[in-house]
């Protein structure tokens, strides 16, 4: 790990000013993800500026939306009984994230905001183009069992780590930020970049931006969500396939549909198509296999992946029967 200097603050203008005015600085919060990237050489930065004394850990529901702070932990987030009612899919997704331990100390912003796990990625000695652009993709040719089937680019095929933000990308969820320019109100779907050439660049984030709060707007397909991951083991594990799903069924017609994927590409995947195709239909399992083909038209493995589109068809139709019952 190489030296570093550290400061906190109590003020939100004060935090940003720093970052911005600091190429080398990072905010932090729980730390869980940027801690590990710092001993294994993958972040480099010249200063921490401590942003936990900042107001945004409360987690309130208004009329409109669900509002939970950027600093409001991961465990108090998965247990709390406004989301559990509202968003379960959000709860579910959380509860299913890391250990107990990482979740008592994550906070909500810094897991939208964690990078991946690719192991090319993690590894300096390996070339990676997001770690240092113009190096190459050492998991096109490589180890890519693991690896994006959707979205990637001959750039970069890594997938997104957080089983929160594909829940968060299903439900319409917007992001709140704060930074040298004012407020900004960013959708979730927009807020991460595709790699194409620069996979570097993964938010929408200016230098200096920090993440205060998330809403999730109210809705039947919010309250009747789910999340379902599949992953090597039971727990502590990273999704080789998960699914964010949502459904708001009256009178046998689907009136709203909420599609996500997770650990099939290198941005939480909405599935637009594949919710358009179910609206207006019966919930039944023929709409169902055929929302999940469209959920993976385009789909390319690498190989070692290539299990990960029949996975993930499978894993759209089982999601979409569990919030249909």
């Amino acid at each position: 790990m190489h030296p570093f200097s550290y400061t906190r603050v109590s003020d939100a203008n004060a935090a940003t000013a720093r970052v911005a005015g600091h190429a080398g600085a990072r905010f932090i919060a729980g730390g869980t993800n940027l801690i590990d990237l710092m001993k294994d050489d993958v972040e480099q930065p010249a200063l921490l500026v401590d942003i936990n004394a900042l107001p945004y850990g409360s987690i309130e529901q208004t009329p409109a939306s669900l509002q939970i702070g950027a600093l409001a932990r991961m465990s108090d987030v998965a247990d709390h009984a406004a989301v559990k009612s509202a968003a379960p899919a959000v709860s579910e997704a959380l509860l299913l994230s890391a250990s107990a331990q990482l979740r008592n100390a994550a906070s909500i912003g810094g897991n939208l905001m964690q990078r991946t796990r690719c192991a090319y990625f993690r590894d300096v000695a390996n070339a990676c183009n997001k770690r240092a652009p113009g190096d190459g993709c050492a998991a096109l040719g490589g180890v890519n069992r693991l690896h994006a089937v959707l979205g990637g680019s001959s750039h970069c095929i890594c997938t997104h780590a957080s089983d929160l933000a594909v829940a968060l990308v299903a439900l319409d969820a917007v992001v709140r930020t704060h930074g040298p320019q004012g407020e900004r109100r960013i959708a979730l779907a927009d807020f991460y970049r595709l790699p194409g050439a620069t996979p570097q660049r993964e938010t929408a984030l200016a230098p200096g931006e920090l993440i205060v709060r998330v809403d999730v707007p109210r809705a039947n397909a919010a309250v009747n969500s789910h999340y379902l991951k599949v992953r090597d083991r039971a727990s502590y594990e990273f999704a080789l396939v998960s699914v964010a799903a949502g459904l708001d069924v009256a009178g046998g017609i689907v009136r709203d549909a909420r599609l996500a994927l997770g650990g099939v590409a290198p941005i939480p995947w909405r599935a637009r198509k594949a919710e358009r195709s179910l609206i207006g239909s019966p919930p039944s399992q023929a709409a169902f296999a055929r929302a999940a083909r469209i959920a993976l038209d385009g789909a390319r493995g690498r190989g070692e992946n290539d299990f990960k589109i029949a996975l993930a068809q499978r894993t759209v139709v089982r999601a979409l029967e569990q919030v249909s019952a």
